[in-house]
């Protein structure tokens, strides 16, 4: 950013003689920066004409703005299909660093002194390929946690405390993904009902942390406490190797379409931020009322000043991008895979290193773009996806396709393309970004919990209050014979073991693995699949597991120390055969006989067992391979493992059938040793012997 930018410093800067105010605005023409007491935000102190300059930049300056003062704006401007101005209206600044509340529908900005002390916290850096994601709640995770102190549960600081902290490193997650935690407000049909929008995406400003998930004091010490707060929780999960990623959401904001709310952009430039018709009708590509135009480059460059923010000031590791498609939408209003602002994300130097993560679809004309991001530059691995073709695979080969079995005496499919999302969805990305542009998910904060696939056909969503209307109805689950909580002894075994099933695949497939908090032991939203609006305890992770919940939580954690030990499992590239490429994992398939895998066995829905040897080519690490045998069909099945070039024999690692993780087996198997694999299982082998060149 240099002196020259026409956009250089929006927002407040505070110098020692007061501060300055700078707000784009192509449409105004009167602004004027309101200044309020500081013990009564409704007391209007002092109003400041503002100027605009040649950049249709307006300024005000101040020397009463100083830290700690509240704030707002005030725009006037002519009538037009596309602007929306109220020059009564009081409205906040894009760029405030804090927000206070002074009505059921009012705030100020507040100014915010930058600054913290990071000690000895650095960014953890963790490589893709030694990642894994867990998708959290802020104040879902620590609000039931009884050894958190009662003041701090549910809070920045109750995520931050060393139980909470503990817990997340006993598991073996190197990084907690939070949903929205840039300032938010609930829809106005929501609190019409006397519901709240939980999950947070609604945003009300770009840059302020959201104040209720400070602690009591914190809050009631305003907004550079709760700043603070935010800052201590970074520093304290860097300082045990956990990275912060951010759910952010910046195609839409809390303004709601037209008649909604007139926070912030609608009254100042209504026509620059939104994206509308030549009547001034939205074009609306988010399903939320209104769409931020990213044909223009001042929403862009909005997004980029955030991002710098939040990963800088704030010291986060990484980004994922709500309906990241709408970011991707030119002035044609189609996406562009080499859109600026998709590009500027990853070539930028002050966001270098920070994982970037795409929704890869909104729900527009041409919304689903998969596979379709920007692939690695030069200082940048390029963006990372979630991979909605790898979560429909899996589930349907272990729930979806066993239900239609069980109807019509045989699954639909073969193994073939569940087999290409195990080894890193190579017909989804391209060679240059490889694996780990995958974000593997089964399960996601939307969407039924792990144990409700394995326990629901159907969504039940009537306490959300639109008559169950809402939320999918593809969801690709298997309720195993019965609908719901049941006594069935044989119906809880076939649906635990489903779920450990489902936890593996995503735990030993090539890609970046993100678990959704409470997944991981089992957690139930009693068959809701979009529970967004529910504040309670439903949503919020329960910290008395029962024995059924303990014992999947050690599969959980067993499997997570697989990944970590065997390198096989986490490819950075594809590999290439014929050739030795470095970080990748060279994949041999065979089938349940230990013959190599052909056409018909890849396509024929009778066959459903493979055995999958996979071989590290590392760079850095100790030379690795695995055997992973999957069987998706009921009934039991021998196999006969394969003889492998440099293979001298087998050690089971873990088996899907057994309740509790297994024990370290020192027991030795040969090549074509006979081995019996239960219905609907998995069972991972470490494959001893030498290394031997690929390539001869």
């Amino acid at each position: 950013m240099t002196s020259t930018d026409p956009l250089r410093n929006l927002g407040v800067r505070v110098g020692p003689h007061g501060g300055e105010l700078r707000v784009f605005s192509a449409s105004a023409d009167a602004m004027e920066l309101c200044l309020f007491d500081e013990s009564d935000p409704n007391w209007l102190t002092k109003s400041v004409p503002m100027t605009r300059d040649a950049n249709k930049v307006w300024v005000g300056r101040s020397r009463s703005l100083t830290p700690g003062t509240r704030y707002a704006i005030r725009a006037a401007g002519p009538t037009a299909p596309a602007n929306s101005f109220d020059p009564e209206a009081l409205l906040l600044d894009p760029y405030a660093r804090g927000l206070v509340r002074v009505a059921a529908d009012g705030w100020r900005s507040v100014v915010v002194s930058d600054g913290f002390d990071w000690g000895e916290a650095r960014k953890p850096a963790t490589p893709l390929d030694h990642s894994v994601i867990y998708e959290a709640h802020v104040k879902g995770i620590s609000r039931l946690n009884p050894s958190v102190p009662e003041e701090l549960r549910g809070s920045y600081a109750g995520l931050a405390h060393e139980s909470t902290i503990g817990y997340l490193k006993d598991l073996g997650v190197t990084a907690v993904q939070l949903l929205p935690v840039q300032a938010f407000i609930s829809e106005q049909r929501l609190i019409e009902q006397g519901l709240t929008n939980y999950w947070g995406y609604n945003t009300l400003n770009f840059f302020s942390p959201h104040a209720p998930y400070a602690s009591r004091a914190a809050q009631a010490a305003g907004p550079a406490a709760v700043l603070a707060e935010f800052k201590g929780m970074v520093k304290l999960l860097h300082l045990a190797g956990i990275e912060v990623i951010l759910d952010v959401v910046y195609n839409h904001t809390a303004e709601e379409g037209i008649g909604g709310p007139r926070t912030s952009f609608r009254g100042l430039d209504n026509a620059t931020y939104y994206r509308h018709d030549d009547t001034g009708a939205y074009i609306d590509v988010t399903g939320c009322g209104n769409t931020v135009d990213f044909g223009n480059p001042v929403p862009q460059r909005l997004v980029l000043d955030s991002l710098r923010y939040w990963a800088n000031e704030m010291q986060v590791d990484g980004f994922r991008f709500d309906l990241a498609a709408t970011l991707g939408r030119g002035t044609d209003a189609s996406f562009h895979r080499d859109h600026p602002l998709l590009l500027a994300a990853q070539s930028d130097p002050a966001l270098q290193g920070v994982k970037l993560i795409a929704e890869p679809w909104d729900v527009g004309l041409g919304g689903w773009q998969t596979g379709n991001f920007p692939g690695p530059t030069e200082g940048h691995a390029g963006w990372s996806e979630w991979n909605d073709r790898y979560r429909d695979r899996v589930r349907n080969f272990w729930l979806a396709d066993i239900a239609e079995a069980r109807r019509h005496g045989q699954a639909p499919v073969g193994i073939g393309g569940f087999a290409t999302r195990l080894a890193g969805s190579s017909n989804t990305f391209s060679a240059e970004r490889g694996p780990l542009a995958s974000i593997n998910f089964v399960t996601a904060h939307d969407g039924f919990t792990m144990a409700d696939l394995a326990a629901y056909d159907v969504k039940h969503n009537l306490g959300n209050g639109e008559n169950n209307r809402d939320g999918t109805d593809n969801n690709r689950s298997f309720n195993h014979g019965v609908e719901g909580p049941t006594v069935d002894e044989a119906v809880l075994v076939t649906r635990a073991k489903a779920v450990r099933n489902l936890m593996a695949t995503l735990l030993l497939s090539a890609g970046v693995p993100m678990i959704t908090a409470g997944d991981e032991y089992g957690r139930s939203l009693r068959g809701n699949n979009n529970a967004y609006c529910h504040d309670s305890e439903l949503n919020w992770l329960s910290w008395l597991p029962t024995r059924e919940q303990r014992e999947l939580l050690e599969t959980t954690k067993r499997l997570l120390q697989l990944r970590r030990d065997n390198p096989a499992l986490r490819p950075s590239r594809y590999a290439v055969s014929g050739q030795a490429t470095p970080n990748a994992s060279h994949m041999d398939w065979y089938d349940a006989t230990g013959q190599r895998m052909d056409d018909e066995d890849w396509n024929s829905p009778e066959n459903r067992t493979l055995q999958y040897l996979a071989a590290s080519t590392p760079v850095s690490e100790d030379f690795n391979r695995i055997l992973l045998i999957v069987h998706g069909v009921e009934d039991d099945v021998e196999v006969s493992l394969p003889e492998a070039p440099g293979v001298t024999s087998y050690q089971l690692l873990w088996d899907s059938s057994t309740e509790v993780p297994i024990p370290e087996d020192a027991t030795e198997l040969a090549p074509r040793s006979a081995r019996l694999v239960g219905g609907t299982s998995m069972q991972l082998f470490r494959a001893n012997g030498p290394r031997v060149d690929e390539t001869s």
